[in-house]
């Protein structure tokens, strides 16, 4: 039996609650870095003992970056290059702060963030659908293309990013 999915207001639908849970929690995540528990020079501390280096600088970069990045989730907007963002900021985390403590999250592991970055290039392939900023502005940027782009461009930011600034201790 062969079926088409012809209802697009259900994959709009899909799309906004896709988009609903990747931004605002990105968004959080970044607020936090700022005015949570310890602020700006507690994430600037904690990147420093993670190896990012100067962890002031790098607390600056991360906290923006989330909220910028969630907010342009939530609403649509520049999807295919969010989702680049999105996908670096996750490989980063993966990279630092997941690194070693196995697959699992609930062990500390990369589970999370390695699915929070498929979906944002599974975002990037769909696009934000009819209920966006780049629908509304008339901005293509998502696809197969887009989701290739983002997937490459955020890996490739994020190891250029960790390849001029990681230097955790040594064991």
């Amino acid at each position: 039996m062969t079926s088409t999915y012809t209802d697009s207001s259900a994959l709009d639908l899909a799309m906004l609650l896709v988009r609903l849970a990747i931004g605002p929690m990105l968004f959080a995540h970044g607020y936090n870095k700022v005015f949570g528990a310890g602020g700006l020079k507690g994430t600037a501390g904690w990147f420093e003992s993670l190896g990012l280096k100067p962890g002031w600088l790098h607390a600056r970069i991360a906290a923006g970056t989330e909220m910028a990045i969630g907010i342009a989730i939530t609403i649509g907007l520049l999807t295919g290059l969010s989702a680049a963002g999105v996908v670096g900021l996750m490989v980063v985390a993966m990279l630092t702060d997941h690194r070693g403590k196995g697959y699992f999250v609930f062990k500390g592991g990369w589970e999370y963030v390695l699915f929070v970055a498929f979906i944002a290039v599974a975002l990037a392939s769909a696009g934000p659908g009819q209920w966006s900023v780049d629908n509304a502005i008339g901005l293509g940027l998502f696809g197969v293309n887009w989701a290739i782009i983002a997937a490459v461009l955020g890996t490739g930011a994020a190891l250029l990013m960790l390849a001029t600034s990681y230097r955790p201790a040594k064991k």
